[in-house]
């Protein structure tokens, strides 16, 4: 079928079309006045994927993340725990008019608050904005006031719920942190009381300051020994030595004034035995001089010998004081040491329940901040406002589409009309309906053979249709 015969079909069946659009739109025209009004309230929440946490200190959410972010708020926002909460804020569950038709629908079975709850979701519509992090809230009801209250109740029922995902983790966080702080505390007590248990019982006041006096008084005590080691060996030299080869010997100016006399006196005799004999009284008396010289230089040299083997015999006897002074005092020290390090032992575990203690204390009070905290990274962009006009149905939209539609269906029954009763009504049909090919027209104004619907008459294989 060309263009042109369709065009034919459609004037000529064109009464068909007109009224199958007149009724399309008086059907539209009936339904939208029939169907109830609805009106369609608007309100938006702000979140704020950017600030961090003024309590927790979080960074922002990367760019990545806030899209999956703002698609769990639009979840949030159509799910039964917020619905619930609508209902428990409008109260809807006390109505008793509510509840009866609760029970003539369901029989009593389930729940009235998810019933409700699945009542209020029917119409409500949550969307973010493109490119953006604002969400609209929208709700759609019968009554304008009701329409509003219920966006508006919705969108703070929003922000009490993310409030409480936010503070509710924390609550239970901070009572676990209370008696991680307890069981802490207790412990570090405990490390307290052990500490000061075993310094009570080692007598320790200060062991740092103790061990060090200890190990300064037995180096002290070494060096002593140490220089009485030296002077003992140094008295066993001389007291292996002869007498009158030790330095203290050799280095008195008494006997070596005394070894002058000797010579002086031996000189002496040698002169007097030359010079007077041998039996002479000079020389008699020169000889005793000189053993008198003598015998008190051997007297004054077994002296110093003496003194000597005494000094020796008193470094020895002080050497082996000072041995045992230097084992005791060794024992002092490693015992000190002992006692130092177990003592460390306990103050390493005081230090340790301390840090434990600090870091669960911490963490317990940023917990219980948040669990008290009654900001969120949502806020509020505008309330909800009863709608003048309502929002379904849309009176204007129908009736165009119904026109619409109602065209389409004119042209659809027309053909159908036409296909089940063809008509002739151009050249094309003749050549399609009798295989034939057209020879001459004739127009319709040179005789009374006019078809219906045709301006010219149409003459094949010789013959006068």
């Amino acid at each position: 079928m060309t263009l042109h015969q369709f065009l034919l079909i459609m004037r000529a069946r064109y009464r068909v079309v007109v009224l199958v659009v007149l009724v399309a739109l008086l059907a539209a025209l009936a339904v939208s006045l029939a169907l109830p009004r609805k009106y369609t309230a608007q309100t938006a929440v702000l979140v704020d994927v950017r600030s961090p946490d003024p309590v927790a200190g979080g960074a922002a959410l990367p760019g990545l993340v806030a899209p999956s972010y703002m698609a769990t708020q639009v979840d949030i926002i159509g799910s039964d725990r917020v619905a619930q909460r609508v209902v428990k804020m409008l109260k809807l569950d006390e109505d008793p008019r509510t509840k009866a038709r609760w029970l003539e629908a369901t029989d009593g079975r389930g729940s009235l608050e998810s019933w409700l709850a699945e009542s209020l979701q029917k119409g409500l519509d949550v969307r973010p904005a493109r490119e953006s992090n604002v969400i609209n809230i929208t709700y759609k009801g019968s009554d304008p006031d009701v329409a509003a209250t219920t966006a508006n109740t919705f969108a703070q029922a929003y922000l009490d719920i993310n409030l409480g995902l936010k503070t509710e983790p924390a609550r239970i966080y901070a009572e676990w942190f209370d008696e991680q702080t307890k069981a802490s505390r207790a412990k570090l007590e405990e490390a307290q009381a052990r500490l000061s248990e075993y310094q009570q019982k080692a007598g320790i006041v200060s062991s740092d300051e103790r061990v060090d006096y200890e190990t300064a008084k037995l180096g002290e005590i070494s060096s002593q020994l140490t220089t009485v080691q030296g002077e003992t060996t140094d008295s066993q030299s001389k007291r292996n030595s002869r007498g009158d080869t030790v330095a203290e010997v050799m280095q008195s100016p008494l006997i070596n004034g005394l070894k002058a006399d000797v010579s002086r006196l031996e000189a002496k005799v040698q002169e007097i035995s030359v010079r007077l004999g041998a039996n002479h009284p000079e020389r008699q008396r020169a000889e005793s001089e000189l053993a008198a010289v003598k015998s008190r230089l051997g007297a004054e040299t077994a002296r110093i010998t003496a003194s000597i083997e005494t000094t020796y015999r008193v470094g020895k006897d002080r050497e082996r004081e000072l041995q045992g002074a230097v084992s005791a005092q060794k024992a002092r020290v490693l015992e000190l040491n002992k006692q130092r390090d177990e003592l460390n032992v306990y103050r390493r575990d005081v230090e340790s329940a301390q840090r434990a203690f600090e870091a669960v204390s911490q963490s317990a009070s940023q917990t219980r901040l948040q669990s008290l905290s009654n900001q969120t990274n949502v806020v509020r962009l505008n309330m909800a406002t009863a709608p003048v006009n309502p929002s379904s149905p849309k009176m204007l939209t129908n009736l165009l589409a119904a026109a619409f539609g109602g065209t389409l269906l004119g042209f659809a029954c027309a053909l159908l009309l036409e296909l089940s009763n063809r008509r002739v009504r151009s050249a094309e049909d003749l050549v399609q309906m009798l295989g034939l090919p057209v020879l001459a027209s004739i127009s319709a104004d040179g005789g009374t053979g006019r078809l219906p619907g045709s301006r010219r008459l149409m003459l094949g294989n010789g013959g006068t249709a």
